[in-house]
C-alpha cells in the first residue's frame, strides 16, 4: 500500500517530560486536528518536532520517544532551543507570519534568522531522505518548510512532493518585501502540486513567480526548466460530522446546562481565536463597545465572550496585543458595566473540546472577524454545530472562508460602524431566515469535507505525476539524442527550421534586448557554412530586423511570419500580394488600448501590427487582451485578416499565410533526408503540421504540441545545435545536454 509522509512543523503529538518521564498528549493545533482523520486512517508517517528539545534529552529518552512514536506512525525531528529561537519564533513568526498577513511593518529581516531556517529545512530534508520509500508520496504543510521542496526535489528527483500552504500568500507588491524573495521561491517550485485555500492566493503566488523567477503559466500550471509545476485551489474543509454529532454527547449537554443556567437568557456573543494580531481582537472588541454605545437598550441582555488562546507568548508582539485586549475589556467594563452585568467575559485559556461545541451551539453569533486569516476553520466548526440552524455567524471578508460560507454576514473587520450595525442585524435576524443561510453553509461543509480536502489533493497530484509522464515521454532523450545526432552526421542533405523568440534566445518583446549574442552567432555560422546544410530562420520578426542581424552566408529566413522569405544571400521576396491599407482603421484602437495598459506597445511590420503585452501589469492585461481581441473580431471579419495569439501579444495580419505555408518552398525544393525544425510558440504548429513524420520536430517548453519531442529551455536548444554545429562527419559524438535528457 502506497505510504503518505506528511510533514510538519510539528507532529500531531506534544511530548513532554515530568518527574522523569515522557508524557505524550495530543496536539491541539489546527493542521493536527483537521489530518487527524485521514492520518489515521491512511498508510501515513507523520514527520515533524515533537515539541521537546534535545538539550532536555539524554540518549536513552531519545531513544525511548523514538519507539514511542514510531508506534503510532510519526517520526521525529529534534530542534534545539537556538533553532527554536531563530527559526521557530524568529524566521516563521517574526518575518514570514507577519508580512504574509499584510503586517509588514512588524516583520524583520535577520540573517540569522534566516539561516536557522535553512538549516531547519535541511534537517527535515535528511529526515525524509532517510525515511523515503520508491512510491511514496510526500505532502509537505505550511510556510515553516517552504525551502523543503526543492531540497527533496534535488536529492529525489522523481519523487512525487505536494505542498499546502495555510495562511495566506501575500500579493507581488507585499511579497516582494521579503529580502529571500526568490530563494523562497524557488523552493516552493520544487515541488509537483502548490495548494492554496483560495484563488486569491493563487493568484498572487503565480503573479510572484512570473515577477521574481520569469515562469509564465497556463491555467495554473508553470513549466520550470526541471518539471511542469501546478497550482490550485483546496479550500481545507472541517470533519463536519465530528462537530455535529458531538452536539448530542452527554458530556457536551452538559456543559451546555451549565453555561445556559450561568448566563440565562442573555444573547451569547463568541468570540474564540488563538491570541495573534491578525485575528482582529481589539478591532471585535471596539465594534462591541460601539454597538452598547448605538443601542443601549442590549445593556444587561447580552455577553461578549472573549476566549483567547495563548500563543508565542514570548513574542514581544504577542505580548503587546493581550495587553491591549486586557485594556480594553477593562474599558468596556468600566464604561458599560453595573454590579450584576459584566459585558465581557475573557478567558486566556485553551479550551477543552466538549466546552469549545457547547460554547459554539449556544452562542447566538459568532464573530470571526480576522483582519486576514489563510481560512480559519472555525467559522466551519460553528456553523456545523448549529444542528437546528439557529444562530448567525459574522465572518470577516479577509478570511479564506469567507469565499465559501457567503451566506454569513460578511464584514470589513476594519470598519467598526459596519462592524456594530452588522451585530444588531444578527442579533434581529428572523429565525427563518437564519436557518435558511445556515443550511445552506452545512450543505456546502458537509460535501466538502476534511476527507474530500485531503482525497482532493491526493487525486490532484496523482493526476499532476502522469501529466508529468506524459510530457516526460517526449521529453528527447539519451538514446534519441544520439540517434539524432547520428542522423545528422550520416545524412547529406539537411533542412533546418529554426523559430528565433523563445527558441534560440529567450523571449523578450523589446528589439533592443533580443540582439542574438557572439555564441549564438557562432553556433548558426558553423551549422551554415556546411555546404549540405540549408539553415531557415522562421520568425514573426519584421525582415528588416532580422536581415541586420543574420547577415551569415548560407542563413535563409523567413520573416513576419511567412509573408517575405530570403534565400541565402538573395533578394526578399513575397510569398503573396498582400494589402496594408487596413492598418489606419486598426491602429487607433491598438493604440487606444497601449494608453489604456501600461507597459504595452505596437510593433509595425510591413503587413501586420502586433500588440505586445509581456511587460504590462498581468492581470490587467489578461483582461485587456481579451477586450481587444473581441473588438478586433468584429472589425477583421469581413477585412481577410486574422488575429494571431502568440506568447503575449496578439497580431493582426493577413489571413491565408503563415510559417508552415512559408516552409513548404523548401520542404518541396529538395530531395531532404534529415529535417529538424525548432519552435516554442503557437505561430510555431503550422509549421509543425506541415513536416513529414520522418521530422524531427522539437517543441521548446513541456506543453501538448504537434511536434515529437520536447526540449524544456532555450539553453538546451543551443547545446543541441552546438552539437550538431561540431559533428562535421566525425565518428566520436560527445554527450549532449546530459541534464536535459534524463
Amino acid at each position: 500500500m502506497q505510504r503518505t509522509l506528511i510533514v510538519s512543523n510539528r507532529l500531531p503529538l506534544i511530548l513532554k517530560k515530568s518527574e522523569g518521564k515522557v508524557l505524550v498528549e495530543p496536539s491541539v493545533g489546527g493542521l493536527a486536528t483537521g489530518l487527524a482523520s485521514f492520518y489515521q486512517s491512511h498508510n501515513c508517517i507523520w514527520i515533524g518536532w515533537p515539541g521537546i528539545l534535545t538539550s532536555d534529552l539524554d540518549d536513552t529518552e531519545t531513544r525511548e520517544i523514538s519507539a514511542i512514536l514510531a508506534k503510532k506512525s510519526c517520526h521525529p525531528v529534534y530542534i534545539s532551543r537556538s533553532e527554536i529561537e531563530d527559526y521557530y519564533m524568529g524566521f516563521c513568526n517574526s518575518t514570514i507570519w507577519p508580512l504574509f498577513h499584510y503586517f509588514q511593518s512588524e516583520s524583520t529581516w535577520e540573517k540569522p534568522y534566516w539561516d536557522a531556517y535553512l538549516s531547519v529545512n535541511r534537517q527535515f530534508c535528511n529526515a525524509i531522505t532517510e525515511l523515503y520509500r520508491p512510491g511514496d508520496r510526500i505532502w509537505i504543510h505550511d510556510y515553516h518548510l517552504m525551502l523543503l521542496p526543492a531540497m527533496i526535489r534535488e536529492k529525489i528527483p522523481d519523487a512525487s512532493i505536494g505542498f499546502f500552504n495555510h495562511i495566506p500568500f501575500p500579493s507581488y507588491e507585499i511579497y516582494r518585501i521579503l529580502p529571500w524573495r526568490k530563494e523562497i521561491l524557488e523552493g516552493l517550485m520544487g515541488a509537483d502540486l502548490i495548494g492554496f485555500h483560495s484563488y486569491n492566493y493563487v493568484r498572487y503566488f503565480i503573479d510572484s513567480v512570473r515577477h521574481i523567477l520569469g515562469y509564465q503559466h497556463t491555467s495554473g500550471e508553470i513549466l520550470t526548466e526541471d518539471h511542469l509545476v501546478k497550482v490550485d485551489t483546496f479550500p481545507m474543509g472541517i470533519d463536519y460530522e465530528h462537530f455535529a454529532g458531538a452536539v448530542d454527547r452527554p458530556e457536551v449537554q452538559r456543559e451546555i446546562q451549565r453555561i445556559r443556567s450561568k448566563y440565562g437568557n442573555r444573547h451569547i456573543l463568541l468570540s474564540f481565536d488563538r491570541l495573534d494580531y491578525t485575528k482582529g481582537i481589539p478591532q471585535r472588541l471596539k465594534a462591541f463597545d460601539l454597538f452598547l454605545e448605538h443601542y443601549p437598550e442590549y445593556k444587561g441582555n447580552v455577553i461578549l465572550m472573549v476566549i483567547a488562546v495563548p500563543s508565542r507568548t514570548s513574542v514581544k508582539e504577542y505580548s503587546n496585543i493581550k495587553r491591549q485586549i486586557d485594556r480594553l475589556v477593562g474599558n468596556i467594563t468600566g464604561r458599560h458595566g453595573t454590579m450584576d452585568w459584566m459585558p465581557v467575559r475573557y478567558f486566556y485559556d485553551i479550551l477543552p473540546f466538549e466546552t469549545l461545541v457547547a460554547l459554539y451551539k449556544v452562542a447566538d453569533v459568532a464573530l470571526v472577524t480576522p483582519l486576514r486569516d489563510g481560512m480559519n476553520l472555525m467559522a466551519k466548526e460553528f456553523i456545523a454545530t448549529k444542528t437546528d440552524g439557529k444562530g448567525v455567524l459574522i465572518l470577516s471578508e479577509m478570511a479564506g472562508a469567507a469565499a465559501e460560507l457567503g451566506e454569513a454576514l460578511i464584514v470589513n473587520p476594519f470598519n467598526l460602524e459596519e462592524m456594530a450595525e452588522t451585530l444588531h442585524l444578527a442579533l434581529t435576524m428572523p429565525e427563518e431566515e437564519m436557518i435558511r443561510r445556515n443550511r445552506w453553509m452545512q450543505s456546502r461543509l458537509r460535501r466538502y469535507n476534511i476527507m474530500r480536502w485531503t482525497g482532493d489533493f491526493i487525486q490532484r497530484l496523482e493526476t499532476t505525476k502522469e501529466d508529468q509522464n506524459k510530457l516526460n515521454a517526449r521529453r528527447i532523450s539519451d538514446a534519441l539524442r544520439d540517434e539524432l545526432i547520428n542522423k545528422y552526421r550520416t545524412s547529406k542533405d539537411r533542412l533546418i527550421f529554426l523559430d528565433y523568440d523563445g527558441t534560440l534566445v529567450n523571449f523578450t518583446p523589446k528589439p533592443e534586448a533580443a540582439i542574438p549574442d557572439a555564441e549564438l552567432l557562432s553556433t548558426l555560422r558553423a551549422l551554415a557554412e556546411v555546404s549540405t546544410n540549408e539553415l531557415v530562420i522562421v520568425s514573426g520578426r519584421d525582415r528588416g530586423t532580422l536581415n541586420n542581424w543574420f547577415g551569415i552566408p548560407g542563413i535563409s529566413i523567413i520573416a513576419e511570419h511567412g509573408i517575405w522569405i530570403r534565400r541565402r544571400e538573395g533578394a526578399w521576396e513575397m510569398t503573396e500580394s498582400l494589402q496594408n491599407d487596413w492598418k489606419s482603421d486598426i491602429k487607433p484602437i491598438l493604440e487606444l488600448y497601449v494608453d489604456r495598459t501600461p507597459g504595452s506597445f505596437i510593433e509595425e511590420k510591413d503587413y501586420s501590427l502586433v500588440w505586445h503585452y509581456r511587460m504590462a501589469e498581468s492581470e490587467l492585461a489578461k483582461t485587456r487582451a481579451m477586450e481587444l481581441k473581441s473588438i478586433l473580431f468584429d472589425l477583421t471579419a469581413h477585412k481577410g485578416l486574422t488575429i494571431l495569439e502568440g506568447s503575449n501579444v496578439l497580431e493582426i495580419k493577413n489571413a491565408g499565410y503563415n510559417k508552415g505555408r512559408a516552409a513548404m518552398e523548401w520542404l518541396h525544393s529538395g530531395k531532404w533526408d534529415f529535417i529538424m525544425a525548432v519552435g516554442d510558440d503557437q505561430t510555431d504548429e503550422y509549421l509543425f503540421d506541415v513536416l513529414p513524420e520522418d521530422a524531427y520536430s522539437i517543441k521548446v517548453g513541456m506543453i501538448q504540441s504537434k511536434a515529437h519531442y520536447n526540449l524544456n529551455s532555450v539553453r538546451q536548444v543551443r547545446e543541441l545545435l552546438s552539437q550538431c554545429a561540431g559533428c562535421k562527419g566525425e565518428d566520436n559524438i560527445q554527450n549532449i545536454f546530459r541534464e536535459g535528457g534524463r
